[in-house]
C-alpha cells in the first residue's frame, strides 16, 4: 500500500516507517521537524528511514493548503496521524501549541481524508483521555468526560471530530490510546530518557508523586505490532450497536478506538532500579508531590484489541529498559 505518515520524524513514527517500508509499502512521511525537542534526534531517526520508498515532506499539520497538495501529490490509500504537539506539562504552559497541532492539524487531515477518498485513517489517541477516571484497568467502554490537561482534552476532541467525520462521510477511523510507550530512539521529555540522562551524569532525577506512580509501560515494539494491526483492519460499522446503550468504543458508523498498552503495570521505583542497574550508578532521587495534569496511575485494559485483532504484547521493561540503554549509550557516549 502507499501510507501516509505524519509525525514520520517522531519516536513512534520513526518506527512505524521503518517497519513498513520493510514490509514493503510506500510511505510519505510528514513531519514539521519543530524544536519542542532536539532536531538533530528527529533528523538521525529520518536518517534510518533512507530508502526507495520513503518520500518525506517538510511540513505543519496546520498549513492545510500544503497539506492538501501533498495528499494531491501523493495519493495515499491509508493515513496514520501521529503529528501532535505532545506532553501532558507543556500543555499547562503553552496551550495554544496544542489547539494549532492538535485540533486545527487534525481538522486539516480529517478534511483531506474526506476529499482524497483515504480507505482508513489511523490517529494516535492517548492513555491521558482516562482523566481522573479511577476505575482500573482502564477500558474502551469507559466514558472518559473528565480530563485533568489540555493535552488530554484535545485528544478526547479528536476522537469526537473523527467520529464526526466518519459519520457525515463514511471515512473509517480508528483512535488509538498509546500507554506510556518506551524504547530506543525515544522522546527525550519522557521520563526513561530524561533518567538516564541524569543519572549518568551524576545529576538528580525528579520522581513525582513521591514515587508511587504505576505506568502501564509499553514497548515500541508492541506499539508498532498494534499500529499495524489495526492499520490493515480497516474500521467497520458495528451491527450490534445499540443506540439505546452506546458503546462509547465503536458506533454504527466506520469507527473504531483501542487501547495499546502492555496490560501489566509496573510501579515507577521498579523503572528506576532498571536502569540503575543497566547504567551502574545509583540515582540521586529528589522526590516531589503530584503534578497537576498527571494521573497517579495507568492500567490498559487491552481485550479489545486482542479479541478483535489478536494483539498481545511480549515485551517486559526488563527487556525493554535494557535495549533503550544499550541504544542511549551507543547513540549518546
Amino acid at each position: 500500500m502507499k501510507i501516509l505518515v505524519t509525525g514520520a520524524a517522531g519516536f513512534i513514527g520513526s518506527h512505524l516507517c521503518k517497519r513498513l517500508l520493510s514490509r514493503g509499502d510506500t510511505v510519505i512521511g510528514v513531519d514539521n521537524l519543530n524544536d519542542y525537542y532536539d532536531v538533530n534526534l528527529k533528523k538521525s531517526r529520518l536518517n534510518t528511514l533512507e530508502h526507495q520508498n520513503f518520500i518525506f515532506y517538510q511540513e505543519s499539520l496546520e498549513n492545510s493548503a500544503s497539506l492538501g497538495n501533498i495528499f494531491k501529490e501523493t495519493s495515499p490509500d491509508r493515513v496514520v496521524n501521529l503529528a501532535a504537539q505532545a506532553g501532558v506539562r507543556y500543555s499547562i504552559e503553552n496551550p495554544h501549541a496544542y489547539v494549532d497541532s492538535n485540533i486545527v492539524g487534525f481538522l486539516n487531515i480529517l478534511e483531506c481524508c474526506r476529499h482524497h477518498s483515504i480507505d482508513h485513517l489511523v490517529y494516535a489517541s492517548s492513555s491521558s483521555v482516562y482523566g481522573a477516571n479511577e476505575s482500573q484497568p482502564f477500558s474502551v467502554g469507559d466514558v472518559v468526560d473528565h480530563p485533568l490537561s489540555l493535552y488530554a482534552a484535545t485528544k478526547k476532541a479528536n476522537e469526537l471530530m473523527a467520529h464526526t467525520y466518519s459519520n457525515l462521510y463514511q471515512i473509517p477511523t480508528s483512535g488509538l490510546r498509546f500507554f506510556t510507550v518506551y524504547g530506543p530512539w525515544g522522546r527525550p521529555d519522557m521520563a526513561l530518557f530524561l533518567f538516564t540522562k541524569a543519572i549518568m551524569a551524576g545529576k538528580p532525577i525528579d520522581v513525582f508523586n513521591h514515587g508511587l506512580h504505576r505506568r502501564d509501560f509499553t514497548y515500541i515494539d508492541d506499539i508498532i505490532n498494534g499500529v499495524i494491526l489495526v492499520l490493515d483492519n480497516v474500521a467497520q460499522p458495528n451491527e450490534d450497536w445499540d443506540p439505546l446503550n452506546p458503546d462509547p468504543a465503536s458506533s454504527n458508523v466506520p469507527y473504531r478506538l483501542y487501547n495499546i498498552g502492555n496490560g501489566n503495570p509496573q510501579e515507577l521505583m521498579r523503572y528506576i532500579e532498571l536502569i540503575e542497574e543497566y547504567i551502574g550508578k545509583k540515582a540521586i532521587k529528589n522526590m516531589l508531590p503530584l503534578q497537576p495534569g498527571d494521573v497517579p496511575a495507568t492500567h490498559a485494559d487491552i481485550s479489545a484489541i486482542s479479541d478483535q485483532l489478536g494483539y498481545q504484547p511480549t515485551t517486559n521493561i526488563e527487556t525493554g529498559v535494557y535495549n533503550f540503554i544499550t541504544w542511549y549509550k551507543e547513540y549518546y557516549c
